[in-house]
């Protein structure tokens, strides 16, 4: 039996920053879903987001009707089609924000995290690059379905921190891997099957960072069989209401039979 996706998507400036450098797409026809966190500062993180949904948007719809145009990157043997394309356009999204920072010394340093979903037969694929994350819930559940690529997870993965540690640790907002820093960047992907009811959240980390999972979970089930784009003001506004430390930006998929 098919499912349909619903999809929701907001962006909110936050309390305490006085401009928006996040960037959402829901590109339905695609069935690409992406959230990008710009960094630099100076409007210049709004750029590299923009820019990275722009070029993913551009590659998805070039390469829909012309399966065999030529790619820029060698397909990785070990995946499919459909995964080397989303692989692809991040790649190429990475390699314009870096080249137009490269030209621009207005726009050095600029970068964006990036996490996205694409709908393929038989399921989903979820890539990611820096701290944007995927969440998905599933029977009263929440699971993390990326990893950040974040100084503070690789000190958490190289030696256990204390909850204690873990909430001090001074670099908390240092970013290991996110497009724009180099000219070719290392992209994680994974495959879901999602199954009737469940709901996917992909979300910067003006979201995960003042909202707890147990909060997440809350907002989304009490949402359950209601409209999401309720569910995604309501978590932006949970962000809010707990410091709003950062731009926030959410974005729901959930699956219907």
């Amino acid at each position: 039996m098919a499912l349909r996706i619903e999809v929701a998507g907001e962006t909110n400036v936050g309390m305490k920053r006085n401009h928006n450098e996040d960037n959402f797409s829901i590109i339905e026809e695609s069935g690409l879903y992406i959230v990008a966190d710009g960094m630099g500062g100076h409007a210049s993180g709004e750029v590299a987001s923009k820019m990275a949904v722009d070029a993913m948007r551009e590659f998805f719809v070039a390469t829909a009707d012309d399966p065999e145009r030529t790619w820029p990157y060698k397909m990785d043997r070990s995946k499919g089609y459909e995964e080397n394309r989303l692989i692809t356009a991040i790649k190429l999204a990475n390699l314009r924000i870096y080249e137009s920072a490269q030209r621009d010394a207005k726009q050095r340093g600029m970068g964006t995290t990036l996490v996205t979903m694409f709908a393929v037969e038989g399921g989903v694929y979820v890539a990611h690059v820096g701290d944007s994350r995927v969440y998905r819930a599933r029977d009263a559940k929440l699971e993390l379905l990326t990893e950040d690529h974040s100084l503070l997870n690789d000190y958490i993965k190289m030696r256990r921190l204390t909850p204690e540690e873990i909430a001090n640790f001074p670099h908390k907002n240092v970013i290991v891997r996110a497009l724009g820093m180099k000219d070719t960047v290392k992209v994680d992907t994974r495959f879901e099957q999602p199954r009737a009811d469940d709901l996917y959240l992909l979300c910067s980390d003006g979201l995960s960072g003042p909202v707890t999972d147990d909060e997440i979970l809350e907002i989304v089930t009490e949402g359950q069989g209601q409209d999401l784009k309720r569910s995604a003001s309501r978590l932006i506004e949970r962000a809010n209401e707990n410091g709003g430390p950062d731009n926030i930006t959410v974005v729901l998929a959930r699956w219907v039979a």
